[in-house]
């Protein structure tokens, strides 16, 4: 069975085409407007073992909001899409990540009901020409379009692009677990017999 999905949206503000391959090795080909975002994008793909390709273009000249956000909300549907109706389906998948002197986990459920808890105390800053609130926004976006309960946590941390890299590797390697396949799970990963 491929776990394949590919989205287009295309909005007044942004055009964002994305393809994804959950059982891929992380090969990844990234083209949006904003370098460290796509930094980040890279991260979730190669510790995630993701096939990812992302085309986007968008009104960056007031800012990379709506580039940022939007992409968040295709990435989800893309997730929901290759994942199907979630049949041998872990469900579930935690990860812990070192950068530096930072410190931070993602603990995510593909449960079918959103929701984001977000204990990352990050100023309003910019880490190159990226905002940092930009993170938040994107994983909202995420959470919303995938179905996904996510918690982001933050233990400790001094530099921005530490932890903001923390962050997105341990999604990468959350998501990683959570999308995976276990023959040993009949159906769904759900004592109701459905994930929605």
């Amino acid at each position: 069975m491929s776990r394949t999905a590919k989205i287009d949206r295309e909005t007044k503000e942004t055009n964002i085409s994305i393809e994804l391959n959950l059982d891929g090795s992380g090969q990844h080909h990234l083209e949006t407007p904003v370098p460290f975002f796509n930094h980040m994008l890279s991260a979730v793909a190669r510790h995630g073992f993701f096939d990812l390709t992302v085309k986007a273009t968008g009104d960056t000249e007031i800012d990379d909001h709506h580039t940022v956000e939007d992409i968040g909300i295709v990435l989800g549907e893309a997730f929901k899409q290759a994942l199907g109706d979630k049949a041998g389906v872990r469900r579930f998948g935690r990860e812990t990540m070192p950068m530096h002197e930072a410190l931070a986990s993602v603990v995510i459920d593909f449960s079918g009901r959103p929701f984001l808890v977000f204990n990352v105390n990050l100023p309003k800053a910019k880490v190159g020409t990226f905002d940092t609130e930009l993170v938040e926004e994107f994983f909202v976006a995420f959470c919303n379009h995938s179905g996904a309960n996510i918690h982001v946590n933050l233990a400790y941390g001094d530099n921005l692009h530490h932890i903001i890299e923390g962050i997105f590797k341990a999604f990468g390697r959350a998501l990683d677990q959570a999308t995976s396949i276990d023959p040993r799970i009949q159906g769904v990963m759900s004592t109701k017999g459905k994930l929605e």
